[in-house]
């Protein structure tokens, strides 16, 4: 497609550059431009989808790479009772035994990826001041976790922050977190792969 609109582009500057007395150039000339334009128009949004899978895939990545790092600090059946911890409440959304597996899983494993998801989960089952706390930890001290669609936790927690704070009148204090999110998570995704910055109420 780029060849295409190159060879037209240059066809363009060709007639543009000897038939500006010529009739029949130039309404070839004008044929030309809404061809170009046309094209351009056509291949904007492929383009787009394009770049947009792009930075998706980033976002993977690093939530891969985020994870791998969990077994240079804990044996495989640590690994594996984090993920079973952690399932529990996955499986049993907002279930008190849900929320209880959730606190085990950190208080047991601290440094672990899903420990950054399971605070950021409780801040969402939370409700007031406990929700404020869960997000603030999530966002002070595991920021750089990732749910396993490349959903950052440090980025999420400040939208959902910020959507309490708005919830709760605080309009100041969502802006800014807002802002920051726009700011230095440009790449950051929900859930259904859509981008923070570019659908949230700022």
């Amino acid at each position: 497609m780029k060849k295409v609109i190159a060879s037209l582009l240059l066809t363009l500057v060709t007639s543009a550059c000897y038939g500006h007395d010529n009739p029949a150039l130039v309404e070839r000339i004008a044929e030309l431009e809404k061809e170009v334009a046309d094209l351009k128009a056509a291949v904007a949004p492929v383009m787009a989808n394009a770049k947009a899978e792009q930075r998706l895939e980033g976002q993977r990545k690093k939530a891969k790479e985020r994870m791998r790092k969990d077994s240079e600090h804990y044996s495989r059946n640590e690994l594996m009772d984090i993920e079973s911890l952690y399932q529990v409440a996955n499986k049993q959304w907002r279930t008190q035994e849900g929320k209880d597996s959730l606190e085990k899983l950190i208080k047991k494993y601290d440094h672990a990826n899903r420990t950054g998801c399971a605070l950021l989960y409780l801040g969402q089952m939370s409700t007031g001041k406990e929700r404020e706390d869960y997000l603030k930890r999530a966002i002070a001290d595991f920021g750089d976790c990732f749910y396993g669609d490349g959903v950052q936790v440090g980025a999420y927690a400040r939208y959902y922050l910020a959507c309490h704070y708005k919830e709760e009148g605080q309009t100041g204090e969502a802006k800014e977190l807002f802002e920051e999110i726009a700011e230095k998570y440009p790449d950051a995704i929900d859930h259904k792969g859509k981008f923070l910055a570019e659908h949230m109420d700022k």
